[in-house]
C-alpha cells in the first residue's frame, strides 16, 4: 500500500523536468494537488499534460525563483488553484561558474544565493505562518551531498546547499513545535539534464564510480520516493533530517 496525500496541497518549485518533475508526478499519483513553477512555461505545461491522468489534480505557474515579486505570485496562484499549502518542496536551483575558487565572481556568488537560499527563505515566509494556522506542514529542501562535502571546483553549488541544510535544521527545530515539519534530500548525482555536465562524457559500460557501492548514476526515480514519505504522514515523527540518496558515495 503506497502512501496517501490525498486531500494535500503542494508547490513544487523547479517542477517542469528532472528531481522536481518525478516528486510532482510521485505526489499527483498519492492524490495531492500539485502547482508546478520553474521559468519555462513550456516544460511546466507538457509535464502537466503528460500527469493529467493520474489521480491527483495538477496545474502550473511560470516563476524565476529569484524574483521575490515572482515568488509571492506562485504562492497566490497555488492558493486561489487548490487551497493552502500543505507540503512545499524546494527544488529549484542553479549551479554557476564551475572552476577554480578564485576565478568566482561577485554577480556569481549573488546569484547563487539568491536562487538556492533566499528563494527558500522567501517561500517559507509565505507558505509557513498558514501551515501554522492549519495545524502543520511538510517543508522539503532539495540540497545535495555537495552540501556535505566540498564538490571539485563548485564552491558556490556547495556553499549554498550546506547553507540549505543548515537552515532545514534550524527551521525544525523552530517550527516543529507547530506542527511544520522540515526535511531535506540530499541526492548524489542523479542523471537530469542539471546535471549533465558531471555525467555526460562517462562511460555507459563503466562502473560509476568505481569505489561507490551501487555503482551506478542516480535516476529521477530514485529521489521521488523518498520525497513521498516525507510529505506524507508516514514520517510524522521525522523533522530536521538530511536523507542521504547517493548509492553509497558517501558511506566511504
Amino acid at each position: 500500500m503506497g502512501f496517501s496525500l490525498e486531500g494535500k496541497v503542494a508547490l513544487v518549485t523547479g517542477g517542469g523536468r528532472g528531481i522536481g518533475k518525478e516528486i510532482a508526478r510521485r505526489f499527483v499519483e498519492a492524490g495531492a494537488d500539485v502547482m508546478i513553477a520553474s521559468r519555462k512555461l513550456e516544460n511546466l505545461q507538457q509535464t502537466a499534460e503528460e500527469f493529467s491522468s493520474l489521480p491527483g489534480r495538477i496545474d502550473v505557474v511560470p516563476c524565476n525563483i529569484g524574483k521575490a515579486d515572482q515568488v509571492e505570485a506562485a504562492v497566490a496562484a497555488t492558493e486561489k488553484r487548490f487551497g493552502t499549502i500543505d507540503v512545499m518542496v524546494n527544488n529549484g536551483a542553479t549551479n554557476l561558474e564551475q572552476g577554480p575558487s578564485l576565478n568566482v565572481s561577485d554577480a556569481a556568488v549573488l546569484k547563487m544565493v539568491e536562487i538556492n537560499v533566499l528563494s527558500a527563505v522567501r517561500f517559507l515566509r509565505l507558505v509557513v505562518p498558514k501551515m501554522m494556522e492549519k495545524g502543520g506542514g511538510s517543508v522539503i529542501n532539495v540540497a545535495s551531498i555537495a552540501g556535505l562535502r566540498p564538490q571539485r571546483e563548485g564552491l558556490l553549488y556547495s556553499l549554498t546547499k550546506s547553507g540549505l541544510i543548515m537552515m532545514t535544521r534550524t527551521w525544525a527545530n523552530e517550527w516543529g513545535p507547530s506542527g511544520v515539519r522540515v526535511n531535506a534530500i540530499a541526492p548524489g548525482l542523479v542523471r537530469t539534464d542539471f546535471s549533465s555536465f558531471f555525467w555526460k562524457n562517462l562511460d555507459e559500460d563503466a562502473p560509476y564510480p568505481p569505489s561507490q557501492p551501487i555503482q551506478r548514476l542516480g535516476e529521477t526515480s530514485d529521489i521521488g520516493g523518498i520525497a513521498l514519505y516525507l510529505a506524507s504522514d508516514e514520517s510524522a515523527w521525522v523533522t530536521g533530517q538530511t536523507m542521504v540518496i547517493d548509492g553509497g558515495a558517501t558511506a566511504r
